[in-house]
């Protein structure tokens, strides 16, 4: 038995498993994949060349989410459901599905990020590595660590990676687990502490990655994300 994202294109299989949990086999089935039932693999694809964050609006703000976490949203797009990270810029979807269980769930509403939510990609970014000065301490983070610090500056409730340069703020939320915050503590960065942007730097390229598999349902092509692919057990 192997996992979805081991089958070759052109291969007809049954799917044996869908690990993960409630919610995985929830969504899976608005594919119309569900245990025991055969598909076709058409191909396997790149999601995206780019690989920083995404900045997105919602609600008329702007926001910008990791690729982790955009890796776990599916939204409705003219009637297909995609995954987010295949959507463009200036592409609209409604966020029909988010993997991952209730704390990616809770994570992403603290943003504003929900089941029903209309999305509109307002740009692919680089992962620019952001240098803050907190206390006497110099921080260096990507944007899409960054985008999870939320800070009360003079421009308003931001995530940190929209602060100016030069800017001070206040800290006022983590958004992310026990294992995250611990590790934003030992940096510094913690509830209450202020914080300033210094600049913002290129960071090295990296080559495209990440994947989806394109597949073949009783005639209809649906897409799954690798990371819920690899939950799927076929034979």
């Amino acid at each position: 038995m192997k996992s979805l994202t081991e089958i070759e294109p052109e291969t007809i299989v049954t799917i044996n498993t869908i690990q993960g949990g409630l919610d995985n086999k929830k969504h899976l089935e608005h594919l119309g994949v569900k245990e025991g039932i055969e598909l076709t693999v058409v191909s396997t694809e790149p999601v995206h060349e780019h690989v920083g964050p995404i900045a997105l609006k919602l609600n008329n703000r702007e926001l910008t989410i990791a690729r982790g976490w955009a890796d776990k949203i599916y939204v409705e797009k003219n009637g297909e459901l995609l995954p987010l990270l295949r959507l463009e810029k200036a592409d609209k979807g409604v966020v029909k599905s988010i993997e991952g269980g209730k704390d990616s769930k809770d994570l992403l509403s603290e943003l504003g990020i929900e089941e029903g939510s209309e999305l509109t990609i307002l740009s692919h970014i680089p992962d620019k590595t952001l240098v803050f000065k907190s206390g006497d301490k110099e921080l260096r983070m990507g944007e899409g660590q960054a985008s999870k610090v939320l800070v009360e500056s003079k421009s308003g409730s931001i995530q940190i990676n929209y602060l100016k340069e030069g800017e001070p703020a206040k800290i006022t939320n983590i958004i992310g687990g026990k294992h995250l915050k611990e590790k934003f503590e030992q940096t510094g960065i913690i509830v209450g502490s202020e914080i300033i942007l210094n600049k913002k730097e290129d960071s090295v390229p990296v080559s495209r990655k990440g994947n989806y598999i394109l597949a073949n349902v009783n005639g209809q092509l649906i897409t799954i994300g690798h990371g819920l692919a690899e939950k799927v057990m076929v034979e």
